[in-house]
């Protein structure tokens, strides 16, 4: 069997809750298909957003389900693996079960892919972690290291001296001569500290990050230690369906409009499914606007084909 609907929204998080809210209130029939691995479910807590500073996400996503719930839109616990387009959209979900929708909104988001350091998944969204302006203040001026992934993580360190100015800059697999001089200056002149050779775990000490240990056996005292993932976009269903991507530093992601809408007639992508650095108030801000743009679209379609009779 086929359900059939007016939008389904693929992904659960801050993007696509915000646009079923939208869609419900509007009175659209809509479908939310929910795989329950949000990008910061490692993290406690959730910052900069403004009513909600300090959340823990899951209750976050919780209070969205409750919301979406006051105006119809159903929700399932499912995994989106395909999706066709014939004219209206039919996707295909883990359980075997299909449903169809006029419109599709793809807010699947994306994977942190951390760097294989022993000790740094684990503690990550903890004393590990990667945004200063979701975790900054939280460890405000403590012992901070970064670790290096690419020469950009020279940006990083600086960016996080806002928040501490005992930074170290590990550079890890980066060499030195990979950095410009423009990169050595800056970094001398906020005062980091940049130690060559390769991290080869953490100390950790009754729970607490308390040093980082590199593969000559010398442990730097450190008590957070930025990384910079790498953004891995969930966009299987995008890439299916014939979504144009452009590719960047952080991964391929659609061609939008200011919307949402991608190159393909009513496939929407919404949070970080449509760009890495969507934070949880942009992408519900994201969502919103998708939301609102379907639900035009869908009024304005039925009046001209009500027009054409």
């Amino acid at each position: 069997m086929t359900d059939t609907y007016e939008v389904v929204v693929v992904g659960g998080g801050a993007a696509g809750l915000s646009a079923a809210l939208v869609l419900g209130r509007a009175r659209r029939r809509t479908l939310v298909v929910d795989a329950g691995e949000p990008r910061n479910a490692p993290a406690a807590h959730m910052q900069g957003f403004l009513s909600r500073d300090g959340m823990p996400p899951a209750e976050f996503l919780a209070v969205g389900r409750e919301e979406i719930a006051r105006y119809g839109v159903e929700l399932v616990r499912d995994r989106a693996v395909a999706a066709s387009r014939d004219g209206d959209f039919t996707v295909s979900l883990a359980s075997g079960r299909q449903v169809r929708a006029r419109q599709l909104v793809v807010a699947t988001g994306l994977e942190d892919e951390l760097p294989p350091v022993p000790g740094v998944a684990e503690r990550f969204g903890r004393d590990v972690l990667h945004c200063p302006y979701c975790h900054g203040w939280e460890v405000r001026d403590q012992a901070f290291g970064v670790l290096a992934t690419t020469p950009m993580s020279v940006h990083q360190a600086l960016m996080v001296t806002q928040w501490s100015k005992d930074v170290t800059l590990f550079l890890h697999q980066v060499a030195e001569t990979e950095l410009s001089d423009d990169d050595l200056r800056r970094l001398a002149t906020a005062g980091v500290r940049v130690v060559p050779g390769e991290v080869a775990g953490l100390r950790v000490e009754d729970d607490r990050l308390t040093g980082v240990r590199l593969s000559d056996g010398g442990v730097h005292a450190r008590e957070a230690l930025f990384v910079a993932p790498r953004p891995v976009p969930r966009n299987d269903l995008l890439v299916g369906l014939g979504a144009e991507l452009t590719q960047t530093p952080f991964g391929s992601y659609p061609v939008i409009d200011e919307r949402g809408l991608t190159t393909v007639p009513g496939l929407w992508a919404a949070g970080n499914a449509s760009g890495f650095a969507e934070q949880v108030v942009n992408a519900a801000s994201r969502g919103y606007r998708a939301g609102a743009a379907i639900n035009g679209e869908l009024l304005f379609a039925d009046l001209d084909a009500a027009v054409r009779v």
